[in-house]
Parts: structure tokens; C-alpha cells; sequence
């Protein structure tokens, strides 16, 4: 490939995003048309308070969670007796605060670790291999549950929408051939190297394949009570045919690299309800979702990042001010021992 087709290539991935957002959009539209704002509003001040602090202890327990990505993916570098367990907690954290907000999570997330890790001498290089095995964990966990998924949605789903159902065929198909190749891949070359590009990786071993996949479903668990709790009160759903349209959504999200996977995720749950249901109270509800998965763990991961920020700033200017100090003092005695000098 050449590299003028490799920036066309890049170009095309970028300008992806924008694309399924506007598509998602106007889907969005289509399904909404028939309900006013006051409609979703109502909508999610009808769901009950219980609910709602219920979602709030699973978002909890699911950004506890992705925290111990970076632990996995510090133990695979070596380096977990290295950092403390708040360092990473709060890295993985806000990582995963900024990247599930911003999307494109190599780049934001990763942003945030390489400023942390560095800082916590962690080399560069090992920060990529975190990055990327952490990457696959989040993947191979979504690629198990979507697996589990298809089973357990109703396939009139897949009947009433033709184009949506072959998407999800394929979804399925490419999820169950990534997790058998990379269990298979474990067994064959475990802990023997491979470069990508100018890096070295060493293969996990099928034990930690298994952390990883365990890891991941129950992130991905864990978000999607935080959306069934918002929901479950305007449309009873069964929780495993829930999970199975929530991982889709998410998935299919993820890919299509719009921030958040905004508009895209709205979109294919709302396509999955039959035309019966309230759909601005699932919408209401999935808004509801947003602001307490979304925009609550951004806020409090981004005051503790502040708080670390000006904690460190503070000692730094202590530590500055002891050594000038101690400068100080040396420059002040300096003179009294060349006076005792001349004199002897």
C-alpha cells in the first residue's frame, strides 16, 4: 500500500464518524418524530428514584472495573508491583471517563495514561503494549456477550428489519471467529513474541485470555444495568435480551468511531422495540443512562485528576522551597569556614 493511499485510507476512517453520526441522526429523527421534548423530559423524571441510585451502584462497580484493565495490562508488562493500586485506579478511571466521552480511545485515553504513567516511570513503549492489550480486553469481552446475545434476543428482531438483521448476522460471525482465533492463538504461541510495526508483543497466555474475556463481560454487564435500571420501569424486558440488544448497540458504537458512539447505540435499540412501545420513554431513559455513565464519572474522575494535580503541584513547590533553603544555608556558612581558614 502506498502511503498516498495510506493517508486517503485514514482520511476515510476519520470522516467515518461524522458519516454514522449524521446517519444516526436522522434515524434518531425518524423514530422520534411523533414525540415532543416535554415527552422525554417527563420521561426521565417518571423513573423512580430507586432505579436510578441502583444505576448509579453499577456505574460504580463498572468504572471499578475498567480500573482493573490497567492492572491486567500493567501485569502483563511487568510492572504491577511497581505502581500503587491508586495510581492505576485513577488512571484507568479517568482514561476510560475521557475515551468513553471523546471516543477514539487510543488516542484520548491513552493520552491521559501516557501523561500519568510517564510521570510514574512506566516506559513508553510499555504504556503502547497497555494500551493494546487492554484494547483486546475490552473487544473480547464485547465479542463474548455478543455471542451469548444473539441468542438470547428474539429473532423476529433481526425479521422486522432485514438490513438490520444481515448486520448482526455478521456482527456475530466476525465476534465468535476473533474469539476462537484468539484463544488458538494463545495456545500455539504462547509467550513467543510478535512486532507490529517497530514494537515487540508477547503473546498472552491463555489464562490471562481468559481474565481478559471475564473482565470485559462483566464491564460490559455492569454498563448495561445502568441502562436497564433506567429502563426497566417503562418497558419489561427480560435482563438476557436486554443485554444481547445492549452489547450490539454498543458494539456496532464503538466501531462506527462517532464520540461515545452517540446517536449510532440510540438508533439500534430503538429500532429493536416493536412499534407498541413508548419510545420516547426509552429514549428518556437511555439520556438518563448517558448523563449517569457519561457525564457524572467525567465530572468526579476529573475533579480527582485536579485534585492529584494540584496535591502534586503543591509538593513540588515544597520541595523547591527546601532546597532553596538548604541552599541557602550552605551559601550562609560558606563564608564563616573562609574566615577560620585565613586565620589558621
Amino acid at each position: 500500500m502506498s502511503a498516498k493511499t495510506k493517508r486517503i485510507f485514514k482520511k476515510l476512517i476519520s470522516y467515518s464518524g461524522v458519516f454514522f453520526f449524521f446517519l444516526a441522526a436522522a434515524m434518531l429523527w425518524w423514530q422520534l418524530r411523533n414525540y415532543s421534548l416535554m415527552d422525554i423530559a417527563h420521561a426521565i423524571m417518571d423513573i423512580p428514584a430507586r432505579n436510578l441510585v441502583l444505576a448509579c451502584v453499577a456505574c460504580v462497580g463498572g468504572y471499578l472495573a475498567l480500573a482493573l484493565y490497567d492492572y491486567l495490562a500493567l501485569n502483563y508488562v511487568g510492572e504491577n508491583k511497581k505502581i500503587a493500586w491508586w495510581k492505576w485506579m485513577l488512571a484507568g478511571m479517568l482514561g476510560f471517563a475521557i475515551s468513553n466521552n471523546a471516543g477514539h480511545a487510543v488516542v484520548s485515553g491513552g493520552a491521559i495514561r501516557y501523561r500519568l504513567y510517564t510521570r510514574w516511570r512506566v516506559r513508553s513503549g510499555d504504556i503502547v503494549r497497555m494500551l493494546t492489550l487492554s484494547g483486546f480486553t475490552y473487544f473480547l469481552g464485547a465479542a463474548a456477550i455478543v455471542v451469548l446475545g444473539y441468542f438470547m434476543v428474539p429473532h423476529e428482531i433481526f425479521e422486522r428489519s432485514p438490513t438490520l438483521g444481515m448486520g448482526l448476522h455478521w456482527l456475530f460471525g466476525g465476534c465468535l471467529v476473533a474469539i476462537i482465533a484468539y484463544f488458538v492463538a494463545t495456545l500455539l504461541f504462547q509467550r513467543k513474541t510478535l512486532k507490529i510495526g517497530n514494537m515487540w508483543f508477547q503473546v498472552p497466555t491463555t489464562k490471562m485470555a481468559l481474565a481478559q474475556m471475564l473482565l470485559g463481560m462483566t464491564d460490559s454487564i455492569l454498563a448495561g444495568l445502568v441502562l436497564y435500571f433506567c429502563l426497566v420501569s417503562f418497558v419489561p424486558i427480560p435482563f438476557g435480551t436486554f443485554m444481547g440488544l445492549f452489547v450490539i448497540a454498543q458494539t456496532t458504537g464503538v466501531f462506527s468511531q462517532v464520540p461515545g458512539g452517540i446517536g449510532v447505540f440510540e438508533t439500534i435499540f430503538l429500532a429493536a422495540f416493536p412499534d407498541g412501545v413508548d419510545k420516547a420513554a426509552v429514549f428518556g431513559a437511555m439520556l438518563a443512562y448517558r448523563i449517569i455513565y457519561y457525564v457524572l464519572p467525567l465530572i468526579g474522575a476529573g475533579g480527582l485528576f485536579f485534585i492529584y494535580e494540584r496535591w502534586l503541584h503543591a509538593r513540588m513547590r515544597r520541595w523547591i522551597d527546601d532546597a532553596k533553603q538548604k541552599i541557602d544555608d550552605a551559601r550562609q556558612k560558606m563564608p564563616r569556614l573562609g574566615g577560620r581558614r585565613a586565620r589558621k
